[in-house]
Formats: structure tokens, C-alpha cells, sequence
């Protein structure tokens, strides 16, 4: 595990966001949903693609609350622009379980 310092992790602008739209990414190579996180008035509404559907159903993550990055360049994902990471942890089979807070935050809120 490489170290790093308190400047490091203070560029990372990891935010609170609410899933307002989901559906399967269709053209992507590995299943994946296309996601749009609204992240409140300062930083608005971002796109994502997110290789999350062993877990998790399109119509159960509409108002789920996750954690992103949201400083990433854009990166482009077949036909899609995608502009945050949603992030979360793998699980023994492989598949991923969200970072989400556990009481409901403001949108736009940065993990610190």
C-alpha cells in the first residue's frame, strides 16, 4: 500500500449524490447501468457508468444516495461521457457493494 499525504486526499472531492436516473448501459462491454447523480446546486447533475447490476436493480437505486468522485476528468465510455466515479467495495464474488452514507446527507455534501 503506497502512503500518501493529507494534501493528497484533501484534491479527492468525494460528494454525496442522489441516483435520479438509472438504465442498463447497453452498449457497455461488461454489464453496467449509465447513472445520473444529482450532486445539488454548486455541482449539478453528472453522469456515470457503473458496473453495478449483480447487486442492484435499476429501479432500486432511483433515490439511493452514493459517494463519487467528482474532480475526475471526464472519461469517455463507448457512447458515453462519464463524469463522476461512483465508488464502492467488491465483494468475495466480485461484485459491488455502494459507498453510501447511512443517514440521508445533503446533496453536493464532500466526505471529510
Amino acid at each position: 500500500m503506497k502512503t500518501i499525504i493529507w494534501q493528497d486526499f484533501e484534491q479527492v472531492e468525494l460528494r454525496v449524490g442522489t441516483i435520479i436516473k438509472a438504465e442498463v448501459f447497453k452498449q457497455a462491454h461488461k454489464p453496467a447501468y449509465q447513472l445520473q447523480v444529482n450532486f445539488g446546486e454548486d455541482i449539478g447533475i453528472k453522469k456515470s457508468s457503473a458496473q453495478i447490476t449483480d447487486l442492484y436493480t435499476t429501479k432500486e437505486l432511483i433515490g439511493k444516495q452514493v459517494i463519487a468522485v467528482v474532480n475526475f476528468p471526464p472519461k469517455q465510455i463507448g457512447p458515453m461521457m462519464s463524469e463522476c466515479l461512483v465508488t464502492g467495495f467488491y465483494n468475495e464474488e466480485g461484485a459491488v457493494i455502494l459507498a453510501v452514507p447511512d443517514k440521508p446527507c445533503k446533496d453536493g455534501v464532500k466526505l471529510g
